[in-house]
């Protein structure tokens, strides 16, 4: 119980020193408030809407995680799970947790939900992760010294299909993985002065692969775009919100700065990243050519649509379910016609990271 306790308190204690070493940055954004009232509204609806079809693609891939048909138990569970998440201690792991009882009142079995949804989890992670790295190449070359975000929309669905391609292959052969699992790995013991080299990091990679195929099936096939165009709407979102404040970024560097905030929200010292997304997004944007009150403009846009928006679309939500489901313990919503396999491991429940978009 100590124990427990003991780590609760210092997740607590290091959300609270990073969020005074970013806090400057957070208010600087903050502040910029005002600002909203110049916006083109109609591409700061369309920035909204792109948040929304983000949050529909996510829920799509819980849905083929869950081998379900239904939306509502789903969607309200991730929400909730998601608001959860951001606001007590323990991140992607609490917001699993919570989402996973709910779901236990509307049928669905714990173990196959918690697996679900750390194979979905996984895949997202994975997906953000590779996103830097496959836009690399454009990122360096500088596709277009032009400006446009028209240009930075079509590298942008460029960069997405080869992450489709390039996931379907890791899913399809141990190649691809292996070879980032080299590279990783010669990375960290080449970098880094270290007592024990690191290894068996391409292990590592292809027993996360194994554990998603296993527990997705054949369905990986279709869960992997919905992965994909989670990110790609998001990214959307973004441009649009850029071009509600007039802004005009070289559309490589506009790239390199959504990768750059989708990695920093990853973070686990604060709730889903707050403070580092901000300060990294403001500080890239900017060298995307973007001015600094635009910057701190579009970036509360952005995080007001993805972020803090969906904090009270999730407590509703838990309305919505309780007002459904607070009395039911044997509705089914689960719709396959055999069991899911167990969590390849019960520690792949507590990773730190995105169940929460």
């Amino acid at each position: 119980m100590w124990r427990s306790r003991a780590r609760s308190g210092a997740l607590v204690a290091v959300a609270g020193i990073s969020l005074y070493l970013v806090l400057p940055s957070l208010l600087a954004v903050f502040a910029s408030w005002r600002s909203l009232a110049h916006l083109d509204w109609w591409f700061a609806l369309l920035a909204l809407a792109c948040e929304a079809a983000s949050f529909i693609c996510l829920w799509d891939l819980d849905r083929t995680a869950l081998r379900t048909r239904t939306w509502f138990p789903v969607a309200a569970a991730q929400l909730s799970g998601n608001a959860v998440g951001r606001i007590l201690p323990g991140g992607g792991a609490t917001a699993i947790a919570f989402s996973v009882s709910m779901l236990r009142k509307a049928g669905i079995d714990t173990g196959e939900a918690a697996a679900a949804f750390t194979a979905s989890t996984l895949l997202q992670i994975a997906t953000k992760v590779a996103l830097p790295v496959i836009a690399l190449p454009a990122i360096i070359g500088g596709a277009p010294i032009s400006h446009g975000l028209a240009v930075a929309a079509y590298l942008g669905l460029a960069v997405l299909v080869l992450l489709v391609v390039v996931g379907a292959a890791a899913f399809a052969t141990d190649t691809p993985l292996e070879l980032a699992g080299r590279a990783i790995q010669w990375l960290l013991n080449e970098t880094v002065r270290r007592r024990r080299k690191v290894s068996g990091v391409s292990r590592e990679l292809l027993a996360e692969r194994d554990f998603i195929r296993t527990t997705l099936g054949e369905r990986w096939q279709r869960a992997l775009p919905a992965a994909a165009a989670n990110t790609g709407f998001d990214y959307l979102a973004l441009l649009f919100a850029l071009r509600a404040v007039g802004a005009d970024p070289r559309p490589s560097l506009l790239l390199f700065a959504y990768t750059a905030a989708a990695i920093l929200a990853l973070v686990p010292f604060t709730p889903g990243g707050v403070g580092f997304v901000e300060a990294g997004l403001v500080g890239t944007l900017t060298l995307a050519g973007v001015s600094g009150p635009d910057a701190l403009t579009a970036t509360l846009l952005y995080r007001l649509v993805s972020f803090w928006l969906p904090l009270p679309a999730g407590g509703l939500a838990y309305v919505l379910f309780q007002m459904r489901y607070g009395g039911l313990r044997n509705f089914r919503t689960h719709s396959a016609a055999s069991p899911i396999p167990p969590p390849a491991a019960a520690t792949t429940v507590d990773r730190e990271a995105k169940h929460i978009k």
